[in-house]
């Protein structure tokens, strides 16, 4: 989670068009961000493969009103509503695109090409088919800032013990890289999300960027197999409530206006 992923970036905008927040160009511009080009594949009458901008006019056309995310990982189909065919399919690019109102979710794939520094990449979109029902296992967003801060103060006092939390030049250096971006692009969701949202979204990264370095940073103090252990025990299901939190809120908007009707 050290960096937003693409059906994040997706969901966001994707809304923000929906609602006419923003245009198509600046909607495509966000979600493209530095990859090279996005395609959407598979949609509803379309026998080829079609740009970004024509792919979001024709998802609306169909009736969808709204976008959500899926970021399932094995044993946890969070934001996932199936069938298992496109279950199978999220899970294994470990995220997702939910349509509201039509019974569509799109999966990206990734292609790079280039050397280290020079990578050239292209997203295509599968578009399938999905079941209109509640996704898996979405908390409202006052429950993921909740569950985020009980997490986050458990685990700090776990790994602290343990002596694995992030530090040394390396867990630093990417911490002020992430601070630097944060504060290079504030708009971290898109326009007309709640102020709460992109609260619980900005906790979600700092909780994940902070899981992610105890991983990379090897075993630290945790020298013995009961200490590695316990280690894990307690950085998964820190993973999963930052993964919970972050879902939430992409999808508030979603959830906000089904509150309404």
């Amino acid at each position: 989670m050290l960096s937003e992923p693409r059906s994040g970036r997706l969901a966001a905008w994707g809304n923000a068009l929906l609602a006419g927040l923003v245009s198509p160009d600046d909607a495509v511009l966000a979600i493209v961000g530095d990859d090279a080009v996005h395609r959407v594949e598979g949609l509803p009458g379309e026998s080829a493969p079609v740009g970004l901008t024509l792919g979001l006019g024709r998802l609306r056309a169909l009736g969808a009103t709204g976008l959500r995310v899926a970021l399932p990982t094995p044993g946890h189909p969070l934001g996932l509503s199936g069938p298992p065919e496109f279950n199978a399919r999220a899970l294994e690019s470990e995220e997702a695109v939910i349509c509201h109102g039509a019974a569509l979710g799109l999966v990206p794939e990734v292609y790079e090409a280039g050397p280290a520094g020079d990578v050239h990449v292209e997203v295509v979109w599968h578009c399938l088919q999905v079941r209109e029902a509640p996704p898996a296992d979405v908390p409202s967003l006052g429950e993921a800032e909740r569950e985020l801060a009980e997490a986050l103060r458990d685990a700090t006092e776990m790994l602290s013990r343990l002596d694995v939390a992030g530090s040394g030049p390396v867990a630093e250096a990417a911490i002020d890289a992430y601070r630097a971006r944060a504060e290079r692009g504030r708009e971290v969701l898109a326009p007309g999300y709640p102020p709460r949202a992109v609260r619980v979204l900005e906790l979600a990264q700092r909780v994940g960027l902070l899981v992610s370095l105890a991983y990379e940073n090897g075993h630290g103090g945790a020298v013995s197999a009961s200490e590695m252990t316990a280690r894990g025990a307690v950085l998964r299901p820190v993973e999963r409530t930052a993964r919970r939190a972050q879902v939430a809120a992409y999808n508030s908007v979603v959830e906000e206006r089904e509150r309404g009707r």
